[in-house]
């Protein structure tokens, strides 16, 4: 619908660390979504509010940072 392709990532069965392809850029985003107490755990009833919410703490994100 939006033109976006997902490809899924699985874990190597190696013991030593491997950096896996873009996935830590995935779990870095929810880590900073994670900040913001509102989206910590799942208050919104409406999918259109928990939206807004993912926005506007982008944008305290970004505020904070450009200061």
């Amino acid at each position: 619908m939006f033109g976006y392709t997902v490809k899924v990532v699985k874990r190597s069965d190696h013991k030593s660390f491997q950096v896996l392809p873009k996935r830590w850029i995935v779990e870095r985003t929810f880590a900073w979504l994670n900040w913001s107490r509102r989206l910590s755990k799942d208050y919104e009833i409406r999918h259109t509010s928990a939206e807004t919410m993912i926005h506007i703490a982008f944008a305290h994100l970004l505020l904070r940072r450009s200061t």
